[in-house]
C-alpha cells in the first residue's frame, strides 16, 4: 500500500511539471531564467557612530590633503582616531601652502617636527566636539602645550562676524566624525605670542594701538621676545575710553606699567602681594604693583581682572576692565586696606592736614619724592592709645622722609635722616635685616616689607608706630 502511495505521489509530481511547461510555452516562447538567491543589500556608506574618524574625514577630503600629509609626519593620524571628542579646525590645502612659504619650507618634512607638532595640536580642542551652534565669542585652550611653562596654549574665538579662531576664518562648518566635528579654516593656526593674542582680539584693539603708536613699536618688540616670560594686565578698549591721565604720566610708562617681566603669573599664583612692572620712576627703580584676590583679582585697587589666564607662547595675559596708572604712595595705601586702613584712616582723621594731596605731590615739585614707613595695622593696634590733633600730626610726619627715595639698598647701618616732623630717625643694619631707632629713642623697629615702589616714592612698612621726641 505505501508502495502505491508513493507511485501515485510522483506521478501527481510529473503531471504539475507538465502543466507549467504548458504554461511557459504560451509565453511568447521565452523561458523565465529560474529564480535567484535574494541579493545582499548594499552598505550604507559608514556614518559616524560606525567609525568614521576625524582622520577618515580628513584623508577622504581633498581640500584637506595637506593637513593629512602634516598629520603623518607629525605622527598625529592616530592622535585623530582616538576616542576623543574632538573639534578640530583643519586648514586647507591653500592654507597650508601659505604657512609653508612664509616660514621658508618646501614641504611639511622641513618644518621641525616638534615645531609641526605643536602647530597641528593647536587647531585640536580635546575633550569637547563643539558644533558651530555651540561656538561663542571666548578664550578655549588647544590641545597643544607650546605654552608658557608648557601649559595649553589658547585659542580666542570670536563669533562677532562669521567665526574665526585666532584670526582664522572657519569656511565650512560641522563636518561630523564619529569622534568629534571638523571646522575647514582658511589659515594654518600659528603659536600665539602676546601681541598675537592682542591683534587677535577686537577688544584689544586700543591697546594694540597704544602699543604701535608712534615710537612704541618696541614694545611689540619685547612682548614678542621668547627671551623672557611675561604677565601681561591687558585693558580692554572701555578701558581705555574711561582712562584720564591728570597727572599727565608718560603713556609708555604707563603701559609698561601693565607688565610682570621675568615670570608667567596664572590667576591661581597671584595671592595678595606685590609685584614689580616693568614701569620706572625718575630714579630708574622698577614701580610696584599690588595684587588683591580676595573677591577675584584686583589691581592697585581699581582695576579688575575680567579674563584670565589667556597663554600664549612667552606669557600670560589677563584682561582687565581699567587701565593701571602710575601709583602714588597714597594709592598703595589706600588699596591694602588689609595692611594700611589704620594709617589711612588716621591720615585722613578730622583736623588733621590735607596728608592726601601732599603725599600725592609728583615726583619733582616738593616735596616729593618721599620715602614712607608705613606702620602696620598692627602696630596702631598695639598703641595704648592713638594721638589726637598736633601730636597725632607729629606722630604722622616723623613716617616720612622728604626730597628722597630711599630703596632698601641704600640703607647703611648708622644712617640717620630727617623726617618730615623734624627729628631724625636712625637705621640699624645686619646681613638682611633692617631696624629702624625712633626720635623718641625706642629701638628694635621693624621693617616688615620693603621696597613697594610708587611713581613719587616708596613705602616700607614697618611692625611699630614711630615716636618722635615729644620734649622737643
Amino acid at each position: 500500500m505505501k508502495f502505491l502511495n508513493f507511485k501515485f505521489l510522483s506521478l501527481l509530481s510529473l503531471m504539475f511539471l507538465l502543466i507549467v511547461s504548458c504554461s511557459n510555452d504560451d509565453n511568447n516562447g521565452v523561458t523565465p531564467a529560474p529564480p535567484m538567491a535574494p541579493e545582499a543589500p548594499t552598505p550604507e556608506p559608514p556614518t559616524p557612530e560606525e567609525g568614521t574618524t576625524i582622520a577618515d574625514v580628513a584623508i577622504a577630503t581633498p581640500e584637506l590633503e595637506s593637513l593629512v600629509a602634516a598629520l603623518q609626519e607629525a605622527d598625529l593620524v592616530g592622535t585623530l582616531e582616538g576616542d576623543g571628542p574632538f573639534t578640530v579646525f583643519a586648514p586647507t590645502n591653500e592654507a597650508f601652502a601659505t604657512f609653508l612659504s612664509d616660514g621658508g619650507f618646501a614641504s611639511v618634512a622641513d618644518v621641525p617636527d616638534e615645531v609641526l607638532s605643536q602647530v597641528l595640536l593647536n587647531h585640536v580642542i580635546t575633550g569637547s566636539a563643539l558644533e558651530s551652534s555651540a561656538l561663542t565669542t571666548t578664550y578655549v585652550s588647544s590641545s597643544s602645550t607650546a605654552g608658557v611653562d608648557g601649559k595649553a596654549l589658547s585659542l580666542f574665538v570670536d563669533i562677532s562676524d562669521g567665526v574665526k579662531i585666532n584670526g582664522s576664518t572657519v569656511t565650512s562648518a560641522d563636518v561630523e566624525a564619529s569622534n568629534g566635528v571638523v571646522h575647514i579654516v582658511d589659515q594654518v593656526i600659528g603659536l600665539p605670542n602676546i601681541v598675537n593674542h592682542a591683534l587677535n582680539n577686537p577688544a584689544l584693539s586700543e591697546l594694540v594701538g597704544a602699543l604701535t603708536a608712534g615710537d612704541n613699536i618696541t614694545f611689540t618688540d619685547l612682548l614678542s621676545s621668547e627671551e623672557t616670560a611675561f604677565t601681561v594686565f591687558a585693558p580692554v578698549n572701555d578701558g581705555f575710553a574711561a582712562f584720564e591721565n591728570p597727572d599727565d604720566n608718560d603713556i609708555n610708562n604707563i603701559l609698561s606699567n601693565h607688565v610682570i617681566a621675568g615670570s608667567a603669573l596664572a590667576a591661581a599664583d597671584l595671592s595678595n602681594s606685590y609685584a614689580n612692572t616693568a614701569a620706572v620712576n625718575e630714579d630708574g627703580d622698577n614701580l610696584s604693583i599690588y595684587v588683591n584676590t580676595d573677591d577675584g583679582v584686583t589691581l592697585n585697587g581699581e582695576s579688575t581682572v575680567a579674563i584670565a589666564d589667556i597663554v600664549a607662547t612667552n606669557g600670560i595675559i589677563h584682561a582687565v576692565d581699567l587701565v593701571i596708572d602710575l601709583p602714588t604712595v597714597v594709592d598703595f595705601a589706600v588699596a591694602d586696606s588689609a595692611n594700611f586702613s589704620a594709617l589711612v584712616g588716621a591720615l585722613t582723621a578730622e583736623g588733621q592736614p590735607d596728608f592726601v594731596a601732599t603725599l600725592s605731590t609728583p615726583w619733582g615739585t616738593a616735596p616729593a619724592p618721599f620715602t614712607v614707613f608705613a606702620p602696620l595695622n598692627s602696630a596702631f593696634e598695639a598703641l595704648e592709645a592713638v594721638p589726637e590733633g598736633d601730636a597725632l600730626t607729629a606722630v604722622l610726619q616723623h613716617h616720612v622722609i622728604a626730597g628722597a627715595n630711599v630703596v632698601s639698598g641704600d640703607l647703611v647701618n648708622g644712617l640717620t635722616a630727617a623726617t618730615l616732623e623734624g627729628d631724625e630717625i636712625t637705621f640699624v643694619t645686619s646681613a638682611d635685616t633692617f631696624t629702624i631707632t625712633d626720635g623718641s629713642g625706642n629701638a628694635g623697629v621693624n621693617i616688615a616689607v620693603t621696597n613697594v615702589q610708587a611713581i613719587n616714592g616708596v613705602i616700607h612698612a614697618i611692625d611699630t608706630v614711630l615716636i618722635p621726641d615729644t620734649t622737643n
